[in-house]
């Protein structure tokens, strides 16, 4: 199926690895123009030159912590002024870190909704002058199951995921008359870094192995595995193409089945 994507201009944060990096990869493949930002501009300049290899597309990278305003600001503009556009945007960020509400103070429930929810918030603003004059326009809000079922130690992500898929379904009713689309996908357990460091925050807290909490996690999941970073791409990419250009307001679960919830 031809999704419509070449050509595209799409800006993808928190994506020099991961989920990020597996959808900026997606996009290239599918003949869209990518950049991609992280905090870290080594392993940005890395990831790029990967799928520069695998896609023969440009890939280009612009390091910021999109947690600031001006940095978020500063971005947007720069990938903009690169592609002469933007079409699509992912707004994706490092979670919050693992832990029960006890473990954390006021100063660090401040930085993971700058983290989690303001970053969303900055990115989007910055980026509607632009996305109002494509004809092909998206936003995609990476979120976790953790919005719409909780879990177990990750107490700030709970709490603050839900206002981002609020923020998300609130866009897709006002920006609809503009003709830009906003979806939400809430992955679940997926083979990624971070994924990895809450493994071994489950096996610090419970005493066991990261190996023996990865079994545990793929146990709970109706397919009984974990998901890969390609498959939960491979959806993303679709929602934000021209092919999936019905899709609007949607908050999907890309978890293998693991959300035990029936909407």
């Amino acid at each position: 199926m031809d999704l419509g994507l070449k050509g595209a201009k799409v800006l993808v944060t928190a994506a020099s690895q991961g989920l990020g990096a597996a959808t900026a990869e997606r996009f290239s493949l599918e003949g869209a123009q990518v950049v991609i930002n992280s905090r870290n501009l080594e392993k940005l300049q890395q990831t790029a030159a990967h799928i520069v290899e695998k896609s023969g597309h440009p890939v280009y990278t612009f390091a910021g912590d999109v947690s600031e305003v001006s940095a978020a600001q500063r971005l947007v503009k720069n990938a903009a002024e690169t592609l002469n556009g933007l079409d699509i945007l992912i707004v994706n960020a490092g979670g919050p870190p693992a832990g029960g509400f006890d473990d954390f103070d006021a100063t660090t429930w401040d930085q993971a909704i700058q983290l989690t929810f303001l970053s969303a918030v900055y990115l989007i603003q910055a980026s509607l002058p632009y996305l109002r004059q494509s004809s092909r326009a998206a936003i995609l809000t990476v979120t976790s199951i953790a919005a719409k079922q909780p879990v177990a130690n990750l107490t700030l992500s709970n709490a603050i995921r839900p206002a981002v898929i609020g923020l998300t379904k609130t866009l897709s009713l006002e920006l609809g008359k503009d003709q830009i689309r906003v979806n939400s996908i809430l992955p679940g357990i997926t083979d990624t870094e971070r994924v990895t460091h809450l493994m071994q925050s489950r096996a610090d807290r419970n005493h066991s192995t990261p190996e023996e909490e990865r079994a545990k996690s793929a146990g709970e999941i109706p397919l009984g595995r974990i998901g890969t970073p390609e498959e939960f791409a491979n959806t993303a990419v679709f929602i934000c193409s021209p092919a999936g250009g019905f899709i609007n307001g949607v908050a999907l679960a890309v978890d293998g089945g693991a959300t035990r919830a029936t909407m």
